[in-house]
């Protein structure tokens, strides 16, 4: 099952398998996430490639999802190691939804993730200022 194939291929993501993953997506698949919002395989495989270059030991955990024939929603946490910052690993939580073509490829890809509290937060310098910005926001 398509699904099933998707999982095995984010939980399994190297930079050696990136190829396994782009061959799930249609040639003209759309992926948006906080940062991207791109179309086609190569633009896709780019973010991946990138994801490699900048964070260590980059891997994701899917911990729930709902699927019919058209799509699917996954949750996940994504476990990653800043090269810049931090060697502590950091948990980004998000969830993704996919729509499939008629040949069963992904045709869409929209992940959904807080990037202030999930990334920013977290960062030395901008962390501290955006928890102050919470906090205002709160009071």
């Amino acid at each position: 099952m398509m699904l099933e194939r998707l999982i095995q291929a984010y939980e399994n993501l190297r930079p050696e398998t990136i190829d396994h993953l782009i061959e799930l997506y249609a040639k003209d698949a759309l992926f948006k996430d906080p940062f991207n919002e791109v179309q086609g395989q190569e633009a896709i495989r780019a973010i991946f490639t990138h994801m490699f270059s900048q964070v260590n030991e980059p891997r994701f955990k899917v911990t729930h999802h709902l699927h019919d024939a058209k799509s699917a929603y996954l949750s996940w946490n994504f476990h990653l190691r800043f090269k810049r910052w931090s060697s502590a690993e950091q948990i980004i939580r998000g969830c993704t939804y996919i729509e499939f073509n008629s040949e069963g490829l992904i045709k869409n890809h929209r992940d959904y993730w807080d990037a202030a509290e999930e990334l920013y937060e977290k960062l030395p310098a901008i962390g501290s200022f955006m928890r102050f910005l919470k906090q205002q926001a709160r009071n």
